[in-house]
């Protein structure tokens, strides 16, 4: 690696240092969601209610801009494959695209059930 690869790597590590304290936050944020969730079906708060949706409507929202981060990462290592890199790392580069492809779609997924689903019917979890 030259200089100029390894700048790249440090910047590209502190970006995703970052990404690990938002998903503390990811963290914090179901387990308050969860109370709520709780709240509702225990009390019929429909307050609870309505702060649940919206806090999964936070988290997944916050998920799908870390997923698709993700997946432009992943897009610029295959721009940046080169013809002498071995076969198994550019398969390995495409499955880490296509990976990244599939979270960000269930990220949009999660998004749009967290927006309609106004009375709590269908559990939704990332992993």
């Amino acid at each position: 690696m030259n200089y100029e690869e390894i700048d790249k790597k440090l910047k590209q590590l502190k970006i995703e240092d970052f990404i690990w304290v938002i998903y503390i936050g990811i963290i914090i944020l179901s387990f308050y969601s969860n109370y709520l969730e709780k709240n509702y079906f225990l009390y019929n708060d429909e307050q609870s209610k309505q702060d649940y949706r919206k806090t999964l409507i936070i988290i997944f929202s916050i998920l799908v801009i870390v997923y698709l981060y993700f997946l432009y990462s992943a897009y610029n290592d295959i721009k940046n494959i080169k013809s002498f890199d071995t076969t198994k790392k550019k398969n390995l580069i495409y499955l880490a695209f296509i990976g990244s492809l599939l979270i960000t779609i269930s990220g949009f997924i999660f998004l749009y059930i967290a927006f309609q689903d106004e009375n709590i019917d269908v559990e939704i979890a990332f992993n």
